[in-house]
């Protein structure tokens, strides 16, 4: 098996504060990196002991978030910006048989979900596509699902796991932290949580070779509606013509092709 693993940093045990934990200015950021690298190479461990020879880490954080120099060989880092968008990125995934989430978090408008947003929390209240809410974790399953490749493990916060059960019948999923507020949280230790993230790892890789998930796919055609939190938030998407406006706080776009939109 060859699996990609897309990572985050708001899902992550110990990572409950935007400000102080989730950019390069925070004075906890640093460490919030080192418990986003450990619960990665707890899952490139976990693959490992199934056999996965073949593992490429998606640092899918806006400003970066996972240490290279700590990532546990073999596995390979994709970084920089929106570089998984880029074609010579999309290329590549097609050759993978399945992907995987680490750090993940609950979609925009999830009550009580610590950290929940989708793509920007200063800005976004929700993504809906084709009437569904959806969020990152959601984009990132019907992007692959795109290429044929299924989401077969999630780990992240309580509210994210079940976001995810919801969305992809069969995943497995870890929990490493419970929800309790928009910045509060009850989160396991990290030696805890890193053999938790191993063990279910393994039992996905099992599953999904015993019974394989299906790539999440949508039939077109495709609408997304985005809904922003202030007036004068959608001038920026409606400046660009390819949205339309549905009021003064909410644009629509429709496609045939999902890749026009998902992101």
């Amino acid at each position: 098996m060859r699996v990609m693993i897309m990572t985050d940093l708001e899902g992550v045990s110990g990572v409950v504060n935007f400000e102080n934990q989730t950019g390069p200015s925070g004075r906890h950021y640093e460490a919030a990196r080192q418990l986003l690298t450990g619960e990665v190479n707890a899952a490139v461990e976990g693959l490992q002991q199934e056999g996965v020879e073949d593992v490429l880490v998606i640092d899918g954080h806006g400003c970066g978030a996972v240490v290279l120099e700590q990532l546990r060989p073999p596995a390979r880092l994709m970084h920089g910006g929106s570089s998984f968008l880029a074609k010579p990125a999309m290329e590549l995934y097609p050759g993978f048989d399945a992907t995987m989430m680490i750090g993940q978090h609950a979609m925009a408008g999830t009550p009580n979900g610590c950290l929940a947003h989708t793509q920007n929390h200063v800005t976004i209240e929700y993504y809906k596509l084709n009437g569904r809410m959806i969020g990152e974790l959601g984009q990132w399953a019907l992007f692959c699902g795109g290429f044929g490749v299924p989401m077969i493990f999630l780990a992240g916060d309580d509210l994210a796991c079940r976001e995810a059960e919801e969305l992809i019948p069969g995943i497995v999923t870890a929990v490493v932290k419970q929800s309790l507020a928009r910045e509060s949280a009850v989160s396991l230790a990290p030696a805890t949580c890193q053999e938790l993230i191993r063990q279910k790892v393994r039992q996905a890789v099992r599953a999904h070779r015993k019974s394989p998930i299906p790539p999440l796919v949508f039939s077109p055609p495709y609408e997304l509606e985005v809904a922003l939190k202030e007036e004068g938030m959608a001038k920026p998407y409606l400046s660009s013509g390819k949205w339309e406006k549905v009021n003064d706080r909410t644009v629509r776009r429709r496609s045939e092709d999902l890749y026009q939109i998902i992101y």
